[in-house]
């Protein structure tokens, strides 16, 4: 039974192999194409305007001053004499106030407790030691464009980091500090 189902599928696709044309439509009548319309052209008869010619423009004058009379001298009137001023009186004397006692500066905002603010600016010291040495040890004329700008900035750094100590901000210039010495070892291992 199984052979003869092969044979009857050989069969049927050897079957589908064997015709060499393919099939196509036969060609149709060609299509009956209307002439194209008549051209119709109407005359143009509408005539084109005159142009119309432009505004003069007015004649210009030159506005005369209206003429008077000339002027005939006023009479000469007397000043008064004005009264001399009156004295004024003396103001009264205001009691003197006691002079006021200095207002005391307003102390600064400290972030670190006074017993450890020696502690935190000897660390800030060191970092700047630190910093300038290692700036010092480098050769600033064989540094490229980027590196001679990281080399400045660093020194700006470091001198705004003493300002800083000297106003007793010591949060901003442990900050500078610490971003002076990190941009001065970079420059140190280049």
């Amino acid at each position: 039974m199984k052979p003869l189902y092969l044979l009857v599928l050989v069969s049927l696709v050897a079957s589908g192999c064997v015709r060499t044309a393919a099939k196509t439509t036969p060609d149709a009548p060609p299509l009956d194409m209307p002439a194209p319309p008549a051209r119709e052209m109407e005359p143009n008869d509408a005539e084109t305007p005159q142009p119309v010619p432009l505004v003069s423009e007015p004649a210009r004058s030159t506005p005369t001053r209206p003429r008077t009379a000339p002027r005939e001298p006023a009479p000469r009137v007397e000043p008064t004499k004005p009264e001399p001023p009156k004295p004024e009186p003396p103001p009264a004397i205001e009691p003197v106030k006691p002079a006021e006692e200095p207002l005391k500066p307003p102390s600064t905002l400290q972030t670190t407790p006074a017993t450890a603010e020696g502690e935190v600016e000897r660390g800030i010291r060191a970092s700047l030691t630190r910093a300038t040495s290692a700036l010092n040890s480098i050769d600033y004329r064989v540094l490229n464009a980027g590196a001679k700008t990281q080399y400045d900035t660093a020194k700006r750094w470091i001198r705004q980091a003493d300002e800083a100590m000297r106003a007793k901000n010591l949060v901003m210039a442990k900050n500078l500090a610490d971003k002076a010495v990190a941009l001065a070892a970079q420059l140190g291992g280049k």
